[in-house]
């Protein structure tokens, strides 16, 4: 046995003694060498001297970086290209084989003028462009308001989209964060990117599946992958100082503001950022696409940041302080539909909620290669936000539809003069409620991760190790301040029972986590490769709640010092302290293949599970302790067609813990027409993901054809489990697990120019459905019973642009068809559907005047809700001039120049229909400046 043992660990050493031997790896990068951006698809090939034989051949990644393989020593000739620059050669020798791999260092390409001059008259660079996974887009192609930022160009890419809640899709992939230059902008927030970013800056914008910093060092897919808007400035943009100075005011009291500086020198990157504005940071668009998005109440939003980025061969650090804050006055009038198993329960609401904001974000990122096999990566990232908010709430429940009896029932909310209408309503009553809740929060987060990748040798042998933590507290003091009053419920007198509450509620959290991973790769034989990685996480949380009844304390606000001897005021039953403390392995093995033609990675995830809850509701004290196991496999395809056509496939499961409140067997009555109660018998969620995405394009006709599906199965998904009180018309509320969600997506892409390509035609088609189960409550048997909501949608867009020098012109049209059916209320079936058409002019006139007008018609049909079928005819417009040797831009915008947009929004689950109308503006007149200065290496230009 022992001889054995000997005889395998010098097989072992031999193996890596020979895998170290037989080739060692040249590294490198191409670039510009005017403006320091990395070059992607540049041909790199190694030439053997002195009769230039080839070698091996590369083209440059999305980064710029090239890897070469060099098996034995001599003089070689590496030779950089691409078309428009001066090649670049480097000549190396070597009398032995270096015992690592090689550094080249940056390969700097010269534009050639001459080809340059001749690509000018030929060519004209198509709108959209896909190569492998990434779609390019060329800005100059669409044509946006002078001084326009980044988010008006998005809203003109075919296959973008903007959803109600401003995630950002294109061609049906969510967009996470946004990069300049292959940089972090702010930490890759969005928001930040589409509000500042001007669209006179940009060359191409290219969205791509960005791995994480993980799976980047190490080749281990952790499943982490985002898809990223990358920004690449125009050529000498990034040679000193430029921005943009911007100001708005107009009717209505509206007004915007905004100042970017920027200086960028070859691989450093300075930006400050500052803006405040009370239009919802809406900026102005002559798309003719249909829009329903809400701009929800009256929102005055500020904002002021840095952000740094500065690069070398062996050490990159990145990072940003933003700080934002707002100002809210948001009202809405909401009317909601119950369903339970007999009957449905009808209630309707007029709210108001002021609320001022703030937060300070700081997210940097340090990345060191002391060497050509070792990379260290250092991220911290730290958060402060504190909230204050006033909220006022009258509301009534009914038996039956309050809308069958008056026209609005929100102004009947509380009884009124003893008529008719009132006797009516009165029949159908159940109860009525007045809340005024404040509040006051401020939370602290931070978070740093640490890790560190070695490379054993050459042919893809590493070994990394990340070092996780994070903390996180918060103190929220809520005071709530309540009148119900119950018309089925009578007192001793023979009346109406009513019920007062003040109550000051005091919560306080407290969190800490810690990680680590080790991960490994191993190559197998040629282009196979195995990998491991094993991740231990502990997560400890602690949350504290107390009661205090106030009802003694008349006037008394969270403005003011506590009360003296407000102690004694406690209520114990609803006084609750919790420890929450989560272990979890995370264990995989992966075997990935890398070959010409395709990717291959195939694995398997274990995660045994322990959880810890200790608690104490008033004078008890209780312990729970759960022990699960979640396997899963995970698969990642991608096969190479040829450099514009690639298929790809991906399944990963992901397992997600329900929150510590939701597990707590504690009633929490503050507020008594709607209790909640924790379920210790809560188990995870865990999600199956798949993806498959194909794309194609055709470089001659310009036409791509891009496909992405994506669908979700979710296992023990958290739903809640409503038992309703016919007398009180209150609920209580407990988290239970279900099985049944799921939904899928297919969305496909075709974008095309006509012959003389000054005409494009772009259409997106997508398919969705969604099957949503819940519980429903059964009053006669006391029991529940499961409902599930499926929902069938279509949708489909056409556009058409022609463009020259002096206009563009451009039709849109949109069809949107869904089928909502309930299972076991189908006469709550619905087969709602929207259309929309319009059309987009730009017109550039002579003595530096544009003109820029957009009109779209859109309608909803088919919902039982009247007031939702309806159609919205939007029309912006914008004239301009720019002066000043084209740095200055004034300009007058009209938004929704004939007063026609709602601000409705609709939600529908499986057991609950609800509708809320908001105020807000959205009809009024700017008049705006804005004064772009650029100063490149001291000589002022435009």
């Amino acid at each position: 046995m022992k001889n054995t043992c000997l005889i395998l660990f010098f097989l072992l050493l031999f193996h890596f003694d020979v895998f170290s031997q037989s080739a060692v790896t040249l590294r490198g990068m191409v670039s510009d060498s005017d403006t320091g951006m990395a070059i992607d698809y540049a041909t790199v090939q190694l030439l053997a001297m002195p009769d230039s034989t080839l070698v091996s051949g590369v083209v440059t990644k999305k980064d710029g970086s090239f890897s070469l393989c060099l098996s034995k020593p001599g003089k070689y000739c590496v030779v950089a290209s691409y078309i428009g620059y001066n090649s670049f050669s480097k000549q190396i020798y070597y009398k032995s084989l270096p015992q690592c791999d090689v550094v080249l260092g940056n390969l700097k390409l010269s534009f050639d003028a001459i080809m340059l001059d001749e690509a000018v008259v030929t060519a004209e660079a198509p709108p959209v462009k896909v190569d492998e996974d990434t779609v390019a887009y060329n800005a100059s192609a669409y044509k946006v308001s002078e001084g326009a930022v980044l988010e008006e160009l998005i809203e003109k890419l075919p296959g973008a989209e903007v959803d109600d809640d401003g995630k950002v899709k294109i061609n049906g992939r969510e967009l996470k964060k946004i990069m300049v230059d292959g940089k972090e902008f702010f930490g890759g927030d969005l928001k930040t990117g589409l509000q500042n970013l001007p669209v006179e800056l940009i060359d191409q914008l290219k969205t791509y599946s960005k791995e994480s910093d993980m799976e980047r060092m190490t080749g281990i897919d952790d499943g982490d992958d985002e898809v990223v808007l990358d920004i690449k400035f125009k050529k000498g943009k990034n040679k000193g100082w430029f921005g943009n100075l911007d100001a708005a005011g107009g009717t209505h009291e509206r007004y915007s503001s905004k100042v970017m500086l920027n200086r960028f020198v070859e691989d450093t990157q300075h930006s400050v950022i500052g803006s405040a504005n009370n239009v919802g940071d809406r900026n102005f668009s002559n798309s003719s696409r249909a829009n329903w998005k809400q701009n929800n109440g009256l929102i005055s939003a500020y904002n002021a940041g840095y952000n740094m980025a500065i690069k070398n061969e062996k050490l990159e650090i990145g990072g940003s302080v933003q700080w934002r804050g707002s100002d809210k006055d948001v009202r809405g009038i909401n009317s909601t539909e119950r369903f339970y198993s007999s009957k449905s329960t009808f209630s309707n609401a007029n709210n108001i909620n002021k609320s001022g904001s703030g937060n300070i974000r700081t997210d940097w990122r340090l990345e060191w290669k002391p060497d050509q096999l070792t990379t260290i990566l250092f991220r911290p990232v730290f958060s402060y936000s504190s909230d204050d908010s006033r909220q006022s709430n009258v509301s009534g429940s009914f038996r039956a539809d309050p809308g069958e009896v008056v026209d609005n029932p929100g102004n009947y909310l509380y009884p009124k003069e003893d008529d008719e209408l009132e006797k009516a309503l009165r029949k159908i009553r159940i109860n009525s409620s007045a809340v005024n809740n404040s509040s006051l929060v401020k939370r602290i987060n931070g978070s740093a991760s640490l890790t560190l990748n070695r490379k054993i040798g050459t042919g893809g042998r590493n070994i990394g190790l990340r070092l996780g933590m994070g903390v996180n507290e918060s103190d929220n003091d809520r005071f709530r301040d309540s009148e119900t009053k119950y018309y089925r419920i009578k007192n001793s007198m023979g009346e109406d029972s009513v019920a007062y509450r003040r109550q000051l509620i005091s919560m306080e959290t407290e969190g800490r986590n810690y990680s680590v991973q080790v991960t490994y790769s191993e190559p197998v034989v040629k282009s196979v490769f195995l990998q491991f990685s094993y991740q231990f996480l502990y997560k400890n949380n602690f949350s504290g709640k107390s009661t205090y009844d106030f009802i003694d304390y008349d006037g008394w606000s969270l403005e003011q010092e506590l009360p003296q001897g407000y102690e004694s005021c406690m209520i114990d039953s609803l006084g609750k302290d919790a420890d929450y403390k989560y272990f979890n392995h995370d264990i995989s093995m992966t075997v990935r293949v890398v070959k010409k033609k395709y990717r291959l990675s195939v694995g398997i995830t274990m995660q045994p599970q322990k959880s810890v809850l200790s608690y104490r509701l008033g004078e008890a004290y209780m312990d729970t302790t759960r022990h699960l196991f979640n396997f899963a496999p995970k698969i990642d395809f991608k096969y190479r067609f040829s450099k514009v056509s690639q298929l790809q496939f991906k399944y990963y499961g992901k397992s997600s813990q329900p929150s510590m409140e939701s597990m707590l067997p504690i009633e929490d009555n503050s507020n008594p027409l709607n209790i909640r109660v924790g379920n210790p018998g809560l188990l995870p969620s865990f999600t199956h993901n798949i993806r498959l995405g194909m794309n194609t394009y055709n470089n001659d006709h310009q036409r791509s054809v891009i496909i992405n599906a994506n669908a979700s199965v979710v296992q023990n998904s958290i739903s809640n489990s409503t038992m309703y009180n016919e007398e009180t018309g209150g609920r209580i509320t407990m988290p239970r697990n279900i099985n049944g969600n799921w939904n899928g997506n297919l969305s496909v892409g075709f974008n095309t120019a006509l012959r003389n390509k000054k005409f494009t035609i772009h259409s997106n088609t997508s398919f969705r459905y969604r099957n949503s189960v819940t519980y429903i409550y059964e009053n006669s048997t006391k029991s529940t019973m499961k409902n599930t909501l499926s929902e069938t949608g279509l949708n489909a867009r056409l556009s058409g642009v022609f463009r020259n020098e002096l206009m563009e012109l451009s039709a849109n049209s949109s069809f949107g068809y869904t089928f909502e059916k309930n299972e076991l209320y189908p006469e709550n079936n619905q087969r709602p559907y929207t259309f929309s058409y319009g059309c987009s002019v730009a017109f550039n006139l002579p003595w530096h005047v544009s003109i820029m007008s957009g009109i779209v018609n859109q309608s909803r049909r088919g919902y039982d809700d009247e007031y939702f079928n309806r159609d919205e005819l939007l029309w912006n417009a914008r004239l301009s001039k720019s002066f000043y040797k084209g740095r200055a831009i004034l300009s007058i915008e009209t938004y929704d120049m004939l007063a026609r947009k709602s601000n409705i929004s609709r939600s529908l689950k499986s057991n609950v229909r609800s509708i809320t109308e908001y105020n807000g503006v959205d009809s009024y007149i700017m008049a705006h400046f804005i004064y772009r200065y650029d100063f490149m290496r001291g000589k002022k230009s435009r």
